[in-house]
């Protein structure tokens, strides 16, 4: 089979990636304009929605498929039934941009995520990987907002849900997968550069800060107004804080590819303070909550995922180039933007259209540098060294 559809990492970083980059700049020119797509949903609906069940779905998926062998020990998804998945995930887009019938778009679109959920609750459960099952619940979750977010757009549902849904299932995807992954690569660097401090070990601290996010998230999903909300989630934002402060991520300065993973994570707790901020006070606005969780934590902490990945599934060394790090370094920035526009005024326009376009240039490189990766065969020990 073609390198491509070896493993589910490799077609759907690449589109997740391509998407990300062009949907950004139709948004802003549908925002700027005033046109909307053909689609069922207006304009900010179809941004919310394709960012979520689009990009994100995809990058998730990647993931997941790309691991469930390490977790199950059997084969990978690949080849033509990987080639389906892909094709469902590709209609889907089309039909949400362009099928003006609504409940034809949602029949199209959530083909996707109910074959996915199947695919991933098979392989845990063949393989009796009981332990990664909360990860398959959160997948399950998020195609379960993709229809509510649907049924919205039909008047079944109520407003917001299915996008609280999945913001909520998104950060404990977060909280969970990036508090193992974030600590032992970067034990593993300390080691192998022989410093003596160490990540702190799982303890309480890291048990507090998962059950209050998952609590916070449950209420903000549930309750977005309540009090209650609002203090659950600046407990889970600080405790997110303290449990990073933990991980020694100061030492990792000098290794791009190690150090995104703790700036995703540390926009994580900001997110999370800043959306317990809003329900207080209108000193900030939901919006720039919002897009902490979303350009911010998301959008680092995927990109980060997705280099360091290509790179290790397929052989070459986890190093992070010149041209990574100015992916990085565009996706910070247009996250900060993005974050800020709410704050500036009369400047508004101007910093939503940098930001917007630093992000989605961000993932533009990502494509122009992977795209060879991604579509060549795995690297031999010999290319590797060279």
């Amino acid at each position: 089979m073609p390198p491509i559809l070896q493993y589910g990492f490799r077609p759907f970083f690449f589109l997740a990636a391509l998407y990300a980059g062009l949907a950004i700049p139709a948004w802003l020119a549908v925002y700027f304009t005033g046109h909307t797509l053909p689609g069922p949903f207006p304009g900010l609906a179809w941004h919310a929605h394709e960012m979520l069940f689009g990009y994100l779905s995809a990058v998730a998926t990647g993931f997941v498929l790309t691991a469930i062998p390490n977790w199950t020990g059997r084969l990978p998804l690949s080849g033509l039934p990987l080639a389906g998945l892909v094709a469902l995930w590709l209609i889907g887009r089309a039909a949400c941009a362009l099928v003006a019938e609504p409940v034809f778009a949602a029949v199209a679109d959530l083909a996707f995520p109910s074959v996915l959920a199947f695919v991933i609750w098979r392989e845990v459960v063949a393989g009796r990987n009981w332990k990664n099952a909360p990860v398959a619940a959160m997948i399950t979750l998020f195609g379960v907002a993709n229809a509510l977010h649907h049924g919205e757009n039909l008047g079944l549902a109520p407003d917001n849900l299915g996008l609280r849904l999945a913001l909520g299932a998104a950060a404990m995807l977060i909280a969970l997968i990036g508090g193992r992954i974030v600590p032992s690569f970067t034990r593993n660097w300390l080691v192998k550069a022989g410093k003596a401090r160490l990540p702190a070990s799982f303890d309480r601290i890291d048990e507090a800060a998962l059950v209050t996010t998952a609590l916070a998230a449950g209420l903000w999903i549930a309750v977005p107004e309540s009090a209650a909300t609002g203090a659950a989630l600046f407990a889970a934002g600080t405790l997110l804080a303290a449990r990073l402060t933990r991980w020694r991520g100061h030492q990792t300065v000098r290794e791009p590819i190690l150090l995104i993973l703790h700036v995703g994570y540390g926009w994580l707790a900001v997110a999370l303070l800043f959306l317990g901020a809003s329900n207080v006070s209108d000193a900030v606005p939901e919006s720039a909550a919002l897009h902490a969780l979303t350009a911010g934590a998301i959008g680092t902490m995927t990109l980060a995922v997705m280099t360091r990945a290509s790179l290790g599934h397929t052989g070459r060394e986890i190093v992070a180039d010149r041209t990574v790090v100015a992916n990085y370094c565009a996706v910070s920035l247009g996250a900060v933007l993005r974050v800020a526009a709410p704050f500036t005024g009369e400047w508004y326009v101007h910093v939503l259209a940098c930001g917007g376009a630093l992000w989605s240039a961000a993932f533009l490189l990502f494509v122009v540098r992977f795209a060879p990766v991604l579509f060549r065969a795995r690297a031999t020990s010999t290319s590797r060294r060279s």
